[in-house]
């Protein structure tokens, strides 16, 4: 379980069984709900057990910690990334998570701070999580902490312009402790991002803006550590880590597949994709 900050720092190899174990309960309980985003909770998933594993600064013995760290999935849809890691952190139960999307659960289709400990943000409409984020960063200037905001968004969701309004305030206001993770996994809802708007050079946009920017691999475990760590090296300026990952990762008819955006696998899909991850 993890706490004010791991006693035992895991490393990559265990970070990697973790986040195996994680994929299976993304594909388990989208199959049990009938319903859910597969794509982008795998193409997510490395990064967030990677944060959660190791560095967030949390308490799972008392979720509403003030001075804890943030993370922020402004993509929310992808809901099951985040319950699997709040599963196994110890925030939630199996029971929760295995009844995501059912009636009255706390783990509904996108997550929400009001019912699910361990969530910070309330999603639903993209392209909002940054702005929230920066307020949080901003808070914690007020407050004089040292807490740090993590904002995962999705790379069709910038194709929102409140996300580049945000970018914009951050390196105004030198928001440091602000670090922003894309999933450059280069499909959105209907299609390949471009196809439907092509967002172009992520990277030289956001340096552009005034960020710190580094591109990854993002399902390269070692790579993804290291670039936490550079992020939080940079406390004084906003940080950004493109990640470079692909959609559906460890299943193999979900990979690169938009149809698997938003649709839970039958059956037989399950059965493959289970043992493609065992």
């Amino acid at each position: 379980m993890n706490s004010t900050a791991p006693s035992i720092e895991m490393t990559n190899s265990q970070l990697e069984e973790l986040a195996l174990k994680c994929r299976r309960h993304i594909v388990k309980m989208i199959h049990s709900a009938g319903a859910g985003h597969p794509g982008g909770s795998l193409s997510a998933i490395d990064i967030i057990v990677a944060l959660y594993g190791n560095r967030l600064r949390i308490e799972t013995s008392n979720p509403d910690w003030g001075d804890r760290d943030r993370f922020i999935m402004s993509k929310g849809h992808a809901s099951p990334a985040i319950y699997s890691i709040l599963y196994e952190m110890g925030f939630i139960s199996e029971m929760d998570m295995m009844s995501f999307r059912s009636m009255g659960s706390v783990c509904q289709g996108h997550v929400d701070m009001k019912w699910t400990d361990g969530v910070d943000f309330s999603a639903g409409s993209l392209g909002m999580g940054l702005s929230f984020g920066l307020g949080c960063a901003l808070a914690a200037r007020m407050d004089s902490s040292d807490r740090n905001i993590w904002v995962m968004v999705g790379d069709g969701e910038i194709q929102e312009g409140q996300f580049w309004e945000a970018a914009m305030a951050a390196d105004f206001h030198s928001a440091g402790r602000l670090n922003l993770v894309v999933d450059r996994n280069r499909i959105q809802n209907d299609d390949f991002v471009e196809t439907q708007m092509e967002v172009g050079d992520v990277a030289a946009k956001l340096s552009s803006f005034g960020w710190e920017v580094i591109e990854i691999d993002g399902h390269n475990m070692e790579e993804i550590v290291s670039s936490i760590d550079w992020s939080l090296s940079n406390s004084a300026r906003p940080t950004a880590i493109i990640a470079h990952t692909t959609k559906g990762k460890g299943v193999s008819f979900m990979e690169n597949n938009p149809s698997f955006h938003g649709k839970a696998p039958n059956d037989e899909e399950l059965q493959i994709a289970l043992e493609e991850l065992s």
